[in-house]
């Protein structure tokens, strides 16, 4: 991992520094001294050589320190560490609401096979995946936002809400509409996956064996189909853990919701480098983090991959 975030810092950096322009370009108006422009670049050193400003950067960030937002006046750290709060709990009620729709539609799907409601599943799973999230996002705001007013359309809580208890399921409310919708966009991966592993492992012979020693159907399926068709669910978990907290910017921005997702959104549109670099590197590292994780639920759940 320790390479692969290496490359993975000095391509972040060298992506940010070609994109156009800077962050105090949009401070020049007609009135504005060039010489404060450029007087602020040179405090900022946007002024020295790319692998000085490098080593300068990656020298901090071992310190936890990715500087000052140019446009929020803000440390990285404390501006992403904020915000990283509400895309973590919007990220993990997506998931679960993803697991606990996906994983029945798969297991009933697969034991149906063929009959009119796996073929439906099949059409939902497919629509989902080949649809824009942008417009399902776009669609639930306008139904369920404007028009039958059940769930707000921005923000993380409620002005009005005080208290702990209050304050808390104001935030879940303001969670609900963005995770729900989330979760019915995702479920086409691990409904495939859990569909496509029941089905092999029935045809296998260890099930044809003990379905010829007398044991129930139930028992069969529980036991030894559905256990070795969740390993790949198993697998992939880690991916989708992190993928969750790195993937919701056009969910976050769209829904109006706090979180990485929209900063990331500000901060490109501002050419705030210094963000820019934070996030992305963060990102890259939480990849890094769901394989490992992958690796590590993998050798739990399955023994062979510890004997080997």
């Amino acid at each position: 991992m320790i390479p692969q975030l290496f490359i993975l810092s000095v391509m972040v950096f060298m992506l940010a520094k070609m994109m156009p322009g800077d962050p105090f370009g949009g401070l020049i108006g007609p009135n504005t001294d060039p010489k404060q422009i450029e007087a602020l670049r040179e405090a900022a050193g946007l002024n020295d050589p790319w692998w000085q400003q490098y080593i300068n950067w990656i020298q901090n960030a071992f310190h936890g320190d990715f500087g000052m937002s140019y446009t929020m006046k803000q440390p990285v750290t404390t501006l992403i560490g904020s915000r990283m709060v509400n895309t973590f709990w919007l990220s993990l009620l997506a998931m679960i609401l993803t697991y606990l729709l996906a994983i029945p539609m798969a297991i009933s799907a697969a034991r149906r096979e063929g009959s009119w409601w796996d073929r439906v599943l099949l059409i939902y799973n497919s629509v989902t995946f080949g649809i824009p999230a942008y417009v399902v996002y776009l669609l639930f705001i306008f139904i369920f936002g404007f028009t039958l007013g059940w769930f707000p359309t921005g923000g993380t809580v409620s002005p009005s809400a005080t208290g702990f208890f209050p304050v808390l399921m104001s935030k879940i409310y303001h969670m609900i509409l963005p995770a729900v919708t989330m979760a019915l966009l995702g479920t086409t991966a691990i409904f495939t996956y859990l569909r496509s592993g029941i089905l092999d492992e029935q045809g296998q012979d260890y099930v044809k064996t003990a379905r010829a020693k007398g044991v129930t159907e139930n028992r069969v399926f529980s036991r030894h189909i559905l256990r070795n068709a969740l390993l790949p669910i198993a697998a992939n978990f880690g991916f989708v853990i992190t993928g969750l907290l790195g993937g919701a910017i056009f969910a976050e921005t769209i829904f109006g919701y706090p979180g990485l997702g929209q900063l990331f959104i500000t901060a490109i549109t501002s050419r705030d480098y210094s963000v820019i670099t934070a996030l992305i590197l963060f990102n890259g590292l939480l990849a890094l983090f769901g394989a490992m994780l992958s690796d590590i639920i993998m050798a739990i759940v399955d023994p062979r991959i510890r004997i080997e």
